[in-house]
C-alpha cells in the first residue's frame, strides 16, 4: 500500500504558507497534517492547497490559537472532532481515506504544550496537559480487519533520552518530566501503538523536530527535541519503508520551530 503521510507544526499556515508550498513541491506526501494553524476555517488558505493538488482538505481551527487541518491528494472525510478536558480548543481531528483497498483512519492531534512550571497544582496549563494526555487514553487503533490506523501531531512530549540534547538538563523542565514522558508511553504502549519515528530510526540514535527561536544560532547549538510524532497501529508498521525528520527545513526562511516529519509505507 505505497502511501506517504507528513505532519508538521506550522505556526501559523497563512505566515508559513510560502515553506508549505516548498515543502508540497518537492516532497510531495499524500497527506499532510498540520497543527497550530491559528486560522479560523473560513480564512483556511484552501485555494493555494488545491493549486497545488491537495484538493481534499478536512480542518478545525480557531483564530488566532491552536488549530489542525490534514490536507490530501486522495479524497479525504471527517470522521470526528474531538473536545478534549471540556474546553473547545481545537486540537483533534480524525480523517480517513482509502489506500490499497483499505481503509486508513488519521488522527491528528496539537496536544497542550504545558505552559513554564512542571507542577500541576500551581500551573494550570500543566494540568490541562496532563489532563488531555489522560483522556487520550480514549484514542486507540481501529481494531476492524479491513482498517489500519494513524496517529500523528505535536505531542509536545520528547519520551526518550535520546529525545533531548540533555536528559540531565531537562529533566525537570515541560516536555520532558518524568510524568509527562512516562504518561506517554503508557498511553502509546496500552494502547497498541506503534512509535514508527524509532521503529526506523534506533532509539540509541539523537532525534529532534524542534528547536527553541531563542537560540543565537539553533544548529549549532543543536539543543533540541523529539516533540512530532507518526504512530501507527501494528498492522500498518511492517508496511514502514521509510521516515524522514526534514532538519533543513528549520533553516528555511521565516521558518517554523518545529520541522515536517514524514512516514513512508510501501
Amino acid at each position: 500500500m505505497p502511501f506517504k503521510i507528513a505532519t508538521w507544526n506550522i505556526n501559523s499556515v497563512r505566515l508559513r504558507m510560502p515553506l508549505v508550498q516548498r515543502f508540497l513541491e518537492e516532497y510531495q506526501p499524500d497527506v499532510l497534517c498540520l497543527q497550530e494553524t491559528k486560522c479560523p476555517d473560513d480564512q483556511f488558505p484552501s485555494a493555494a492547497f488545491r493549486k497545488l493538488g491537495y484538493n481534499y482538505i478536512q480542518i478545525h481551527g480557531q483564530k488566532g490559537y491552536h488549530g489542525v487541518a490534514t490536507v490530501s491528494r486522495r479524497p479525504l472525510s471527517v470522521v470526528e472532532k474531538r473536545t478534549f478536558c471540556g474546553i473547545g480548543d481545537c486540537r483533534h481531528l480524525s480523517t480517513e481515506m482509502e489506500v490499497g483497498g483499505r481503509r486508513v483512519l488519521i488522527h491528528n492531534f496539537y496536544v497542550p504544550a504545558g505552559g513554564d512550571e512542571p507542577d500541576p497544582e500551581i500551573n494550570p496549563k500543566f494540568r490541562h496537559k496532563l489532563d488531555f494526555l489522560k483522556e487520550m487514553r480514549g484514542i486507540r487503533p481501529d481494531q476492524t480487519a479491513d482498517t489500519a490506523t494513524v496517529l500523528v501531531g505535536d505531542l509536545n512530549i520528547a519520551p526518550l533520552e535520546t529525545d533531548v540534547w540533555s536528559h540531565r538538563q531537562l529533566l525537570n523542565v515541560v516536555s520532558h518530566t518524568p510524568v509527562e514522558t512516562e504518561g506517554l508511553e503508557n498511553l502509546r504502549s496500552n494502547g497498541g501503538w506503534i512509535d514508527l519515528m524509532r521503529r526506523y530510526i534506533p532509539p540509541e540514535e539523537k532525534l529532534f523536530t524542534w528547536w527553541s527561536y531563542r537560540a543565537r544560532d539553533w544548529s549549532l547549538s543543536d539543543r533540541g527535541r523529539r516533540l512530532d510524532h507518526i504512530w501507527s497501529s501494528a498492522d500498518l508498521a511492517p508496511f514502514l519503508t521509510r521516515v524522514e525528520v526534514l532538519r533543513a527545513a528549520r533553516g528555511w526562511e521565516r521558518p517554523s520551530d518545529h520541522v515536517p516529519v514524514i512516514a513512508e509505507f510501501g
